[in-house]
């Protein structure tokens, strides 16, 4: 595959730190239409440039190859102008330091059909939804708060996550005026390095006893029961997996195959 494969254009690169970006890219034939949570693929030539900083490619490629990953789409399902992707670098990767390189009007490959069962099908419609993620993990709750908060005014959203410092809080800015301006969502941002960002004044450490201390019930005002929320998981595989233990302990059940429960995890992270 050449770079005449690609089929969609860069319309935005935003560069949050040297490590985290958000993308946007328009494809060809229009934006295909998804269910927020989803994700599709992303791909580049093998002959793409890295990004400076980068390891070197640990393979050797004797012919072209398009490299391809899944992201979960962080767009607004009526966002019909293009798809937006939050994405961190992994300097040893073979996609992200070529991703990183990109830059606007810059060509790439984007997967004509989103897929992925990490949607809010599941979730009751009078059930108030606890989104806990980390890192990139954030990008399908954004794409869930964005189309369908407005959408359901009778429940609460509460978006818990967690990052190294501040700076790593992609989408801070938007959350907090989401905040600010209603009552039927909360933004819990925590930071685990807080001796490097003296200014931060909000919650410091892991997810994992933010949950069992009280603090998300002080923070929200509500009884963080079964009863009263769903709750989805993404990011880190030990924080998802610890996270998951907790709250079986807290009478929460797992989703899974023959059971509908009210702990929903993306598996593909």
């Amino acid at each position: 595959m050449s770079s005449g494969d690609c089929n969609a254009t860069v319309i935005q690169k935003v560069s949050i730190t040297p490590g985290l970006i958000i993308l946007r890219v328009s494809p060809d034939e229009g934006v295909p239409d998804f269910k927020p949570g989803q994700y599709t693929i992303l791909g580049l030539p093998s002959s793409s440039k890295r990004v400076l900083g980068s390891e070197p490619d640990k393979k050797k490629y004797d012919s072209e190859k398009m490299i391809k990953r899944a992201y979960s789409i962080s767009s607004a399902s009526v966002e019909k102008d293009y798809l937006e992707f939050y994405i961190t670098l992994v300097r040893s990767g073979e996609l992200t330091p070529r991703l990183f390189a990109l830059e606007s009007m810059s060509r790439v490959f984007v997967g004509k059909k989103p897929v992925g069962m990490f949607t809010l099908d599941k979730v009751p419609e009078n059930k108030n939804i606890l989104f806990i993620g980390t890192g990139t993990g954030l990008a399908p709750y954004i794409s869930m708060i964005r189309s369908d908060m407005t959408l359901h005014q009778d429940r609460v959203f509460v978006i818990l996550h967690g990052a190294s410092c501040s700076w790593e809080l992609g989408y801070r800015d938007e959350l907090a005026t989401l905040d600010r301006l209603t009552n039927v969502f909360h933004y819990l941002p925590t930071i685990t390095e807080p001796e490097k960002d003296p200014s931060w004044n909000g919650l410091t450490g892991y997810i994992q006893p933010i949950i069992t201390s009280g603090q998300l019930e002080e923070k929200i005002d509500l009884e963080f029961t079964p009863e009263n929320f769903d709750v989805l998981l993404c990011g880190n595989p030990v924080m998802v997996d610890e996270v998951k233990k907790l709250l079986v302990d807290r009478g929460f059940t797992l989703d899974e195959k023959k059971v509908q429960g009210n702990v929903h995890a993306e598996t593909y992270w």
